[in-house]
Order: C-alpha cells, then structure tokens, then sequence
C-alpha cells in the first residue's frame, strides 16, 4: 500500500484520494510515493530540525572548533554558528578517505584541547568510578553545545552500577549531516580514540540511527570494528545532506 506525500517549503503534507488541498503550496510541488510500512534502514521524515539558541560560550565552543578542524584540513570557510563546523565537517568528508577523516579530526582535537591541559587532568584522574562518573557528568555540563541536551545515566560496571553514561537525546552533529558515514568517521571513532589516548579512559559511543540518539558509555571499551553494529548501518539514502548537496558516497567504513 503506497501514500502521497506533497513536499513544499512548508513540509510534509499528506494527500487523501477525493480531497482537494486547502491551501496553495508555496511552490511547485514534488509529489513522491512512499511506502506506509516503515523500512528498518531509513529513517522518519520529520518536519521540524530542532532550534539552538547558542549562548556566548557556546558560539565561542563552537568557533574553537570550527576553526581547528578549518586549520587541520587548511580549507576555510565563511560561515557562521554551528553551520560554519558542519561546513568544515563536511570539507573533510568529501575530500579525504574514512581513515584520514578520522585522523584529521584527532588533529583537529587535538589543536582545540591544549596538550598540557589533558595530560594534568590524566596525571589527576586515573581510571576508576569517580573518574568515569565524573567525564559522565563534566561531558553532561559542558558539550550540549556539540551534541545536543544530554544527561547523565546509570548502568552496570563490573557487577556495580555507576552513573557513567551520557545519553545524547538527539545528537545535533548526526541531525545537522543526516549521515552515517560522518557520524562514524567524524564523531564516533576519532571521539572514541581521542578520549582513551588522552586521559586512559575508554569510552563506547553507541548511536541510535533510527531517533538520532546516542549514549557514551565510559569505563566501556569499543567492540572491534568488524563487530560494531554502527559501522554496519547502511546510508540514511533518501536524507542524507551528503548525497543530496554534494554527490558524495559516504561511507562508514
């Protein structure tokens, strides 16, 4: 059984057999047919992208970052806010392989985290559950600006439970790009490499592709790639502003 779905600047809207639209698109429109069943591989159309109203720290975060993803790859852009980081993001997934994506990114974090910075807080935080619950909550505090509202939750460690996992809600990276393969690349694996080579601590980052939630689970190493269901999931197609801006074949692996 197929639907009708009417796309304008508007959104979505949908057309019954027998009824007349009540309002006049405001421009020509696309007419696709859709399946009613859903499809386990893509995900919902959705008609609202959540709004950000950044604060100062959070354009400054933003533009420090930005900025040292821009220097490691040595192509600048001109925009602004977040847009200017999806931007830079996306210049390292369209030009360089998923290896070299990953490694641009560990420069890029590299070049934004101040090397003496991280090696006091691993002289000071050696691997333990306060450690891990604190990363947990700091991370909770200081980076909803990158990953979208988030908190702190509970989960078993070792036949104890700690309070060491982050659960992103709607990650603001994976719903800027809608793509898996700069998900992965640029946010899970190097993220993943550059905690546990930084302060000792590994971290399994879990996205949910079907609501763009996450959950950083800390204390809790990666499955090794070959195994990791994230680096099976297959293309968000349909939605993915890789293929659609820019022909890309994004990958995430």
């Amino acid at each position: 059984m197929e639907a009708k779905l009417l796309l304008n600047h508007g959104g979505l809207s949908s057309i019954t057999p027998g009824r007349k639209l009540t309002h006049k698109p405001k421009c020509s429109p696309v007419v696709l047919s859709v399946m009613t069943k859903p499809r386990k591989d893509l995900p919902r159309l959705t008609e609202t992208s959540t709004v950000y109203n950044d604060n100062w720290f959070d354009l400054m975060a933003i533009r420090h970052l930005s900025q040292s993803v821009q220097a490691a790859t040595g192509i600048m852009n001109n925009k602004e806010g977040y847009e200017s980081l999806i931007e830079a993001a996306t210049v390292v997934a369209r030009n360089f392989n998923p290896n070299k994506q990953q490694d641009l990114v560990i420069e890029a974090l590299d070049k934004a985290f101040p090397k003496p910075i991280l090696l006091m807080m691993r002289s000071l935080l050696w691997p333990s559950k306060f450690t891990r619950e604190f990363f947990a909550i700091f991370t909770t505090f200081f980076f909803p600006w990158l990953m979208g509202p988030c908190e702190a939750k509970e989960s078993e460690l070792g036949g104890s439970t700690e309070r060491n996992v982050v659960h992103i809600k709607k990650c603001r990276f994976l719903e800027g790009t809608n793509c898996v393969g700069m998900c992965i690349n640029l946010c899970k694996m190097p993220s993943q490499k550059f905690i546990y080579d930084s302060f000792g601590i590994p971290v399994n980052m879990v996205p949910n592709f079907e609501d763009m939630s996450c959950d950083m689970i800390f204390g809790q190493h990666p499955p090794p790639a070959t195994e990791d269901p994230a680096l099976k999931q297959p293309c968000y197609k349909l939605l993915c502003k890789a293929k659609q801006k820019h022909s890309m074949e994004c990958s995430s692996s």
